[in-house]
This record gives C-alpha cells, sequence and structure tokens, in this order.
C-alpha cells in the first residue's frame, strides 16, 4: 500500500493501479484542485500544511470507515502538502465498487471526513500578495 501524503504532484495512475479489482463495476475518482477564487477575493494559489503522521493516520482511518459503512472494495486516498498553483489537484479519492451509487456514497463521505478531521490547514494566496490560513480542523486525540 502506498503513502497517503505527498509533496510531489499527485498521480492517478499508480492508484488506479493499486485499486484494480475485477469484481468492480464503478470507479469513482475525485480530484479536489486549487481553484482561482473563494469567497469573492481571487485566490492565486494555496499552501498546504499537515502533521504528516497524524494526517495518514486519519486517512487511513478514513479508508477503513469507507469500505465498512459502504459497500465498497476499495478506497485510497491521497493528499498534498506544499505550494500548489492554481489547478493542481491537492487531494485525490478513488473507489471502487460492484455498483455506482456505493461508489459516490462512499466517495462523498471519504471528501467530508477528510475536511473534517484531517489535521491539514490550508493558507490562501490572493492576487494581492496578502494570504491567511483557512479554518482547519483542531488537533485532538480523538482519533486512534
Amino acid at each position: 500500500m502506498g503513502r497517503w501524503i505527498l509533496d510531489t504532484p499527485l498521480e492517478l495512475a499508480p492508484l488506479l493501479a493499486e485499486t484494480e479489482d475485477p469484481a468492480c463495476g464503478a470507479l469513482v475518482v475525485f480530484f479536489g484542485t486549487v481553484r482561482n477564487e473563494n469567497e469573492g477575493q481571487p485566490v492565486d494559489g494555496m499552501t498546504y500544511e499537515v502533521h504528516v503522521s497524524m494526517a495518514e493516520k486519519v486517512l487511513r482511518a478514513i479508508e477503513a470507515e469507507t469500505l465498512d459503512r459502504f459497500d465498497v472494495r476499495r478506497c485510497r486516498i491521497q493528499h498534498r502538502v506544499g505550494t500548489l498553483k492554481l489547478g493542481e489537484p491537492s487531494v485525490i479519492i478513488v473507489v471502487r465498487a460492484a455498483h455506482r451509487a456505493a461508489a459516490y456514497d462512499a466517495s462523498r463521505y471519504a471528501i467530508d471526513a477528510i475536511k473534517q478531521r484531517a489535521p491539514i490547514w490550508k493558507e490562501e494566496h490572493y492576487v494581492t500578495g496578502e494570504s491567511r490560513y483557512l479554518d482547519g480542523v483542531p488537533l485532538t486525540r480523538k482519533e486512534s
């Protein structure tokens, strides 16, 4: 099994190979990318910072929960750290299932759980040269 947090560009092909399963007729891939606007502010890029060991633990837990809660056979998540340009992927979620409904539901669950629980912090960089950290996930001891 691969890594969950990368400081290099995310690549889909290795995740597709890792999750390949002939019993699956559905493949849902979610890419989260850096967009050019947030709350009316023009954005020029984004810096992602993480507590790597904690974040990897959370992402592994979310993968396991996704497999337990939904009728899916494979779930893999990777998140990028560092400074990203507009359009660059910051997160990839790959879900495989026998049927599409479960794969869609599982993918949505995974991204929502990441946003709520993963110790990943975002600093938006604006075209004005200013930047600010967005509200993030507080560090807690709830994850085990």
